[in-house]
């Protein structure tokens, strides 16, 4: 396991936010957070049955949780690996895998400064992290996903946009615009969902059903062509 993203390298609002994903696992039963499922995002599966993500792929889960979507994609084969922001979370995937018999890589790690080499891998997912992120944050998360995917690799994202007008949920919830304007420079967009009930991985907040974007981006294989 990787050590938790602490020290210096970290401004003061990145320790906070640290903190706080933090104190939620150890604070509470990872079963009953809203995010948490045992079953794999549909998106996920969707990609996986319908080959956008290739057999042999190695699949990076950014803000994997207690890693429900790393396990399962070791079951199919695939070679996976998952980071989180809280060294509790990762704890908890790492100790799922070896009870379900399976072997991944967890690492705690910040998603705008992913532990990697670039190009390690051919595919990635992102189910709920990128809409939790800071805004301060969010075009370095999407040059960290493009520098660790290879070119042309599928990328999966799924996230709660501003028509989701609930009061739970992440407070700065990006629209269809603004998250294009974060990923098109790196990213084609190749399909993208808008679903009014029901929520990035089946989970209900207190009760209420949450409605979620999803969209399937590739990584561009050269420069995007200039505005006019």
């Amino acid at each position: 396991m990787a050590a938790a993203p602490t020290g210096g390298s970290q401004s003061p609002a990145d320790r906070r936010e640290f903190e706080a994903w933090e104190d939620w696992y150890a604070r509470q039963d990872y079963r009953r957070m809203p995010w948490f499922s045992p079953h794999p995002s549909p998106w996920l599966v969707r990609a996986v049955r319908e080959r956008w993500i290739p057999r042999g792929a190695s699949v990076l889960d950014i803000g994997c949780g207690a890693g429900t979507n790393v396990i399962w994609l070791r079951k199919q084969g695939l070679r996976a690996s998952g980071v989180d922001l809280s060294s509790t979370a990762i704890a908890i995937a790492s100790a799922r895998a070896r009870r379900s018999g399976v072997r991944a890589d967890f690492r705690v790690a910040d998603a705008a400064r992913l532990p990697y080499p670039s190009g390690a891998f051919s595919a990635a997912l992102d189910t709920g992290c990128f809409h939790s992120l800071p805004m301060r944050s969010r075009a370095s998360y999407s040059q960290e996903v493009y520098r660790v995917l290879r070119a042309g690799s599928p990328f999966l994202l799924t996230w709660i946009p501003r028509e989701v007008r609930s009061e739970i949920g992440p407070p700065h919830r990006p629209s269809l615009a603004e998250t294009a304007s974060v990923f098109e420079p790196r990213f084609l967009f190749s399909i993208v969902d808008y679903q009014a009930t029901g929520s990035p991985r089946g989970w209900k907040v207190c009760g209420e059903p949450f409605g979620r974007c999803t969209a399937l981006l590739r990584r561009r294989r050269g420069r995007q062509p200039p505005a006019w």
